[in-house]
Parts: C-alpha cells; sequence; structure tokens
C-alpha cells in the first residue's frame, strides 16, 4: 500500500487535521523516505495552501492540487459558475506521476464520502475506482453514530476499502462526551469496522510536534505502511 484516502463523514470533520497530523509524524520519524501530499480537487482557499505552509515539499502547487475552483462549493457547481470541466483525467494523470515518484502519498478527500466529484460521481466512486485504500474521520459530536452508520454503508455499498475509523474531537471534549457520543464498542458493533484511535482537539494547528505526537497516539499500523523508523 502506497497510498491512504482521507475522507469524512462531512465537512470539516477533520480531514485535514488528521492529514497534517500523520504528515507531521511521517516527517518527524521517516526523514529519509519521500510523503506526497495530494490533493486531487479543492474548491477555495484551504488545504494546499496549509500544506505549503507547514511542510518542504519537493512538490508544485499543481503537482499538491491539480483541479483548483476559486469558488468555494461543490465542484460542479464551481466548475459550472467558472465554465470550466471537472477534469478528472488530469488528476489521475497527476497522481500517478505523484506515487511512482514517492514511497507514501497522502490523499485528502473533498467533503465527505459522499460529496459529489462531478454530475455522475462521488468521492465513493472516486475511492472505489482508483483503488485507493480509505480513512474515515467522524467528529465527537452529537449525531455522530448515525452518520458513522450511513458512510460506512455507502462505502460497503460502493466497495470502498475501509480500513478503519478516526474519532475526532472538533472542538474541546471531555471523556464523557466522547463516550457519550462516539462510544468506540458501539460503533465498532454497529459498522464491524475499526475505531483506530481519537484525535485530541488541537486549537494550534501549525504545532507539528503536537500533531505528530497525536498521531503516535493511533493505531497506524492499521492504515500506514511503516517500516521501521529512523
Amino acid at each position: 500500500m502506497k497510498e491512504l484516502l482521507i475522507t469524512a463523514t462531512d465537512t470539516d470533520a477533520g480531514k485535514t487535521i488528521l492529514t497534517i497530523a500523520l504528515a507531521s509524524y511521517w516527517q518527524t520519524y521517516y526523514k529519509d523516505l519521500r510523503l506526497g501530499l495530494f490533493k486531487p480537487i479543492q474548491t477555495g482557499i484551504g488545504d494546499r495552501e496549509l500544506y505549503t505552509k507547514l511542510f518542504c515539499l519537493d512538490q508544485s502547487l499543481d503537482e499538491i492540487n491539480p483541479l483548483w475552483y476559486k469558488t468555494p462549493v461543490a465542484p460542479p457547481v464551481a466548475s459550472e459558475r467558472e465554465g470550466r470541466l471537472v477534469e478528472l483525467d488530469r488528476v489521475w494523470s497527476t497522481f500517478t506521476t505523484l506515487r511512482q515518484q514517492k514511497d507514501f502519498v497522502l490523499v485528502e478527500g473533498l467533503g465527505g464520502l459522499g460529496s459529489p466529484v462531478t454530475h455522475e460521481l462521488t468521492v465513493a466512486d472516486i475511492a472505489r475506482d482508483w483503488h485507493l485504500p480509505t480513512v474515515l474521520v467522524v467528529p465527537v459530536k452529537l449525531g455522530a453514530i448515525a452518520q458513522t452508520v450511513a458512510n460506512v454503508a455507502l462505502a460497503r455499498q460502493m466497495k470502498v476499502n475501509l480500513l478503519g475509523i478516526i474519532l475526532n474531537c472538533v472542538k474541546p471534549c471531555s471523556e464523557q462526551e466522547i463516550a457519550d457520543w462516539t462510544p468506540v464498542e458501539l460503533i465498532e458493533s454497529l459498522t464491524q469496522v475499526q475505531v483506530c484511535g481519537i484525535l485530541p482537539h488541537l486549537a494550534d494547528i501549525t504545532d507539528l510536534g503536537k500533531l505528530a505526537k497525536a498521531a503516535s497516539n493511533l493505531d497506524l499500523e492499521k492504515f500506514l505502511s511503516l517500516p521501521t523508523k529512523v
């Protein structure tokens, strides 16, 4: 496995936090190995700008994010407003080249697993068609159980290779709130998918040390092919 798709139940669930936490961990412990960051499609300002701010990447902006729209809405809507096609073959070509050049590629999806990429395709379709091992980020909040069950059902229906679930504290949470809103045993029982850890609330997403430490507390062996630390 040379790549991992990071998707979520919805927008603002914590995909970016997990992506940069994993990147921080990788660059802390695997400095001799080449890591790529990939945002297939982005609308508005956000992830690609953050990646280039936080990490020294041997990638151009187009190699990080080959398809960008100024309008911060779903890609099919943005493409219509801006009079541009959603060029998935261009995205695929860039991704294919990148994974040939890197030892591992973190792919951050847009929106949630059911978010539209075109008028016909969702993120789940891309995950299946591109054979991307996938991790699902679930925000710790009321209603998270139902969202998780629905997204895992979608992943199963679409034959997505879903490796695990990461819970993310989108705001400061007590242990009791985490247990009440996202009970691990119940989620695993309902979905038959392993919960691979919980990300604490990280107020400063530019603190790479704290991000790497947070990632180290996850069950990384489940979804990263990790060699011996350097």
